[in-house]
């Protein structure tokens, strides 16, 4: 059976030339990068190209750039560290209803520990946040501002530099160096615009596994001066901010996606804005449906769909029987069989939420391949259909 791969929003595959790049780290050059002698120096040297090529992609320094075992700890990293370096000068933090888990639930347990007051800020019907919204939000005692890049499940992108310009703005204004703006860009990256000077952002979140990288290594941007406290202390690695052995070959795997992502994003994305407006025309001819997230403000590779009357988990399953491998949302989150908190953030009852499929295309998709999904998937929704006890008015869902 013909396998059709539609979660790269999950994690990708690695790529040929990502791979080709990082062969030597893992049994050639393979000694400590902090060892003085030139078996020491050459795995150093690896790590500092790296750092050299992704700083030059973000249009920041060398030192700014800083190396973590993915997303996860840099989106930890950020918002803890941040916030306990900056405790003297405040406790409040703003953040949105859809950031990934990464962030909310880190700031909600700092919330539960008396450690800040914390500010999440709703979402439009489209899941966009309205900058002046967030900027009428901001506090004498904010420190911190974290908001999603490119939501991971829905797809939208937010309008992060005009976001980063309200902050500016306020900063000139009260005359102060805080709030401190982080985003989580872990799916923006090769789609998006990273340059952090244009987006106004102090702080970066970026990982391999969703760029055709390797799994287990992401980065965190920290522009120079912004006050952070190490989470993971030990031999001083990474100016002392996240110690322990640098992972080369997962770092100059990083870099060499990162490279490849950025450098061929237009025409990528110009084929893949093709195939997933195909996808969302096709499956919304099946009645009862509809399309989560921003019609344009969108990434190139996302379709999020409801189909009421039926369970998500349901048809995940029925679609991978057929050959089909799609997913019900973040994966970080798949544990759990309470309704997606990002598509009940749009307004959307839970019955919405419970039949939300996310469908993320990528390099391998074929045209035969959308092709095939949208003549599989109503024959699937009909019989969850027809073993459903729903039978939801969609006057409720538009």
């Amino acid at each position: 059976m013909e396998q059709i791969y539609l979660d790269h929003a999950a994690t990708t595959f690695v790529e040929s030339r990502v791979l080709e790049a990082m062969l030597p780290y893992i049994s050639e050059v393979y000694a400590n990068p902090s060892s003085f002698h030139s078996a020491g120096l050459q795995a150093k040297k690896a790590v500092d190209g790296a750092r050299n090529s992704i700083a030059r992609i973000l249009n920041c320094r060398d030192h700014e750039v800083l190396f973590t075992s993915g997303g996860t700890e840099s989106d930890n990293l950020a918002v803890i560290g941040i916030i306990r370096a900056n405790k003297e000068k405040g406790r409040h933090v703003i953040t949105s209803a859809i950031e990934h888990p990464a962030v909310l639930e880190p700031l909600k347990f700092l919330e539960k520990n008396g450690e800040i007051e914390l500010t999440i800020l709703s979402v439009d019907k489209h899941g966009l946040i309205d900058p002046k919204d967030l900027a009428a939000a901001l506090r004498a005692d904010t420190i911190l501002v974290s908001i999603i890049y490119a939501n991971n499940e829905i797809g939208t992108i937010q309008l992060i530099a005009d976001i980063g310009r309200e902050i500016l703005k306020w900063r000139k204004q009260n005359k102060t160096a805080l709030p401190y703006f982080h985003t989580d860009a872990c799916q923006a990256a090769g789609a998006c615009e990273l340059d952090v000077e244009k987006l106004h952002v102090d702080t970066m979140t970026l990982n391999g596994s969703k760029i055709y990288g390797p799994k287990g290594v992401g980065l965190l941007y920290l522009r120079k001066g912004v006050n952070l406290e190490p989470l993971v202390r030990g031999g001083g690695q990474e100016r002392g901010l996240r110690s322990g052995t640098e992972n080369v070959p997962g770092i100059v795997g990083l870099a060499k996606a990162l490279e490849i992502a950025q450098s061929e994003k237009e025409d990528e994305n110009a084929r893949l804005f093709v195939l997933r407006d195909r996808l969302i025309q096709g499956l919304l001819t099946i009645p009862k449906t509809r399309l989560n997230g921003h019609v344009a403000e969108r990434l190139p590779n996302n379709v999020n769909i409801s189909f009421m009357d039926t369970e998500g988990e349901a048809a995940v399953l029925y679609l991978d029987a057929q050959g089909i491998y799609v997913s019900t949302g973040s994966a970080c989150a798949s544990k759990s069989l309470e309704p997606s908190y990002v598509i009940t953030a749009l307004g959307l009852p839970y019955e919405a939420a419970h039949g939300a499929i996310r469908f993320t295309l990528g390099k391998k998709t074929s045209a035969a391949d959308i092709e095939r999904v949208i003549e599989v998937v109503p024959g699937v929704i009909e019989k969850l259909r027809t073993m459903s006890p729903l039978k939801l008015n969609m006057k409720n869902y538009t």
